[in-house]
């Protein structure tokens, strides 16, 4: 089985952080969800879980979004969503913007197999928000949780960012403490990344931003663990904490090394053994298809690969990198090379797996880079 991601690429207006592909070309909003679906057809599949992701997907209409869903239900079969985390149906996931989220478009939500909802919330300061161009304010975040909430949505996810300019750590456990009283199954929160070919990027190279306090981003962090924990929450990945059994499993399954179909423009797929990636403009990606040709390019994986790629993903788990399911020479390499950070405490061996400590999170860029295997040559 695999997970199906849906890449929704539109946007009302770019994010002064989002490094992700994404265009305001609203007006091809409908010959793009003709595109995923002729795209569908060309990439049959069984699969478990299904995420749409953006960009911001509750720009489309509730007509386009149940073209997408009969499409899926068409080609991949019917999604048969339980309303927990764990249950025994199929998760659907869409990506939503919480000022999109009327009860309108709660209702419509509810005639569709969606029974989880990412909110993109980043912080409850309605001046970091204005900062990060976001369109929402704070009080829409509640009030999309609340609509969820009354269309049966059981299962909602909120994402936080730290370490804005300017920020306190005290206005940081507030965010925190203000995300915990919507009471939602599951929180991800990430460090405010300065990517490139972003305005924030821009702005860094400029002189305009002042230097990043890493010391402060290590508190928030451990202040986050903290509240998180006490609030019920298990942290099992890094950026990612969850009541229990509500992980995110479609996620889940990037880190778990599960085969993955991504549909649209820039979307990546990955089958065990070859990863490819679609045309990373919308008009080109819509073209190809319109042509019936599959906007593609691949590549195959060799084992280093393979062993790098599980380095970087499984190793950011709770569960870490279980030894049985490396093959020589790469459990030997692993051991060999984690020693130092085994005999500093940030990697702990136990049960036949390897994982970080609660120290080890805080370098694990650092960490995973001494595992990585060195093509020679």
């Amino acid at each position: 089985m695999a997970g199906l991601y849906i890449h929704i690429p539109f946007c009302k207006s770019r994010c002064v952080y989002c490094g992700f592909y994404s265009t305001t070309l609203l007006h091809l909003r409908e010959r793009y969800v003709n595109a995923l679906c002729r795209e569908m057809e060309m990439r049959p599949c069984n699969v478990d879980t299904v995420y749409l992701g953006g960009g911001t997907p509750s720009l489309l209409t509730a007509r386009q979004l149940e073209r997408l869903f009969i499409y899926i239900n068409k080609v991949y079969g019917p999604p048969h969503p339980s309303q927990g985390g764990a249950g025994g149906g199929s998760e659907v996931t869409i990506e939503c913007n919480p000022d999109d989220v009327t009860q309108e478009f709660a209702r419509t939500l509810q005639a569709l197999p969606v029974n989880r909802v990412s909110l993109g919330a980043q912080t409850f300061s309605d001046e970091r928000l204005r900062y990060l161009r976001r369109r929402h304010t704070a009080d829409q975040v509640e009030r999309a949780v609340r609509n969820l909430r009354s269309a049966g949505i059981g299962n909602i996810s909120i994402d936080l960012m730290f370490g804005f300019p300017g920020e306190t750590l005290e206005d940081w456990r507030s965010d925190v403490k203000r995300a915990l009283s919507l009471d939602v199954e599951h929180i991800s929160a990430y460090s405010l990344m300065i990517e490139e070919g972003t305005e924030l990027y821009e702005k860094m190279n400029a002189g305009l931003l002042g230097s990043e306090d890493d010391e402060l981003s290590r508190e928030m962090y451990e202040s986050l663990m903290d509240q998180l924990s006490l609030a019920g929450y298990e942290h099992y990945e890094i950026s990612n904490w969850a009541r229990p059994g509500f992980r995110s499993r479609h996620n889940s399954s990037y880190w778990q090394d599960i085969p993955y179909v991504g549909l649209g423009a820039a979307a990546h797929s990955y089958d065990l053994r070859t990863r490819s990636w679609n045309a990373g403009d919308v008009l080109d990606y819509i073209r190809k298809i319109e042509q019936g040709v599959l906007p593609s390019e691949k590549e195959t994986l060799d084992d280093a690969t393979r062993y790098n790629d599980l380095v970087t993903t499984a190793l950011r788990t709770r569960e870490g990198i279980r030894l049985e399911r490396l093959h020589e020479p790469f459990c030997s390499y692993l051991l060999k090379n984690a020693r130092r950070s085994l005999s500093r405490r940030l990697l702990i061996l136990e049960d036949n797996r390897i994982h970080l400590s609660r120290e080890g999170l805080f370098v694990s860029d650092d960490v995973m880079s001494d595992l990585i295997f060195i093509k020679k040559g």
